[in-house]
């Protein structure tokens, strides 16, 4: 297992700080800052009651760590290396029935797109939050989803109701399909007028990969720039 997928620890077993609730967390991203910052918010455990005793960068990594720790609560990115999120959750379909102790899945994203939301929930996931959550509403929403709650960011649940009050299944969208997950997020947010420097920022990658993630959707839709990009985007509600 690479430096990356780290487990670590055994099981809380209570104390007065953070009060008497204890829960062991996974964080599963593919951003090692990120996973960083998350864990310094909410890892703190006798002030907050979450103690993260594993880390994962990619699929395989996320499932063997999960299996090995066998946490309460993980925090799942959508977009992983190795299939995303909803490859996880399908590869640990028998733990979230695990009886007494299931595990149970928080998807954390930058993506608030429909597809995404409904994705993981259809996966097995108990709730979804974005990554604009506040430390102490990400502490709370663990917790929640610990208990079996389902949790998720403001407009995100109409995504949900909507999804499951209807039978017929979502069309295929050849072109979309076409874009791997991170082009998608790049589509996105440039469809909504961020500039290369602001993706840069909120996807944790450098300004030379945005442009090469830009070149390659505009390529793959055979589109000539962000303008007809917009277009294209807005037409599909994807904005």
């Amino acid at each position: 297992m690479s430096e990356e997928a780290q487990t670590e620890g055994t099981p809380a077993t209570g104390g007065d700080a953070g009060g008497d609730r204890r829960v062991r967390v996974v964080l599963v991203d593919d951003h090692r800052m990120f996973r960083t910052g998350v864990r310094a918010e909410i890892g703190r455990t006798e002030e907050t009651g979450v103690e993260v005793v594993g880390e994962a960068a990619d699929v395989d990594e996320a499932v063997a760590v999960i299996t090995a720790t066998r946490p309460e609560v993980v925090l799942l990115d959508v977009h992983l290396p190795g299939g995303g999120g909803v490859e996880v959750l399908r590869r640990c379909a028998p733990l979230m029935a695990g009886g007494e102790n299931p595990v149970r899945f928080l998807a954390l994203s930058v993506s608030d797109a429909a597809e995404d939301v409904i994705g993981v929930i259809r996966g097995g996931a108990r709730g979804y939050v974005t990554k604009t959550i506040t430390g102490t509403d990400l502490v709370a929403s663990v917790f929640r989803v610990q208990e079996g709650d389902a949790v998720f960011s403001p407009r995100l649940a109409g995504f949900v109701l909507d999804a499951f009050a209807s039978t017929d299944a979502p069309p295929v969208d050849e072109d979309m399909d076409r874009l791997t997950q991170r082009e998608r997020e790049v589509l996105r947010l440039i469809a909504r007028g961020y500039a290369y420097k602001e993706i840069a920022k909120q996807l944790f990658i450098s300004v030379k990969t945005v442009e090469s993630h830009v070149s390659a959707v505009l390529r793959k839709l055979q589109l000539s720039n962000r303008h007809e990009l917009t277009r294209w985007a807005t037409a599909r509600r994807l904005v």
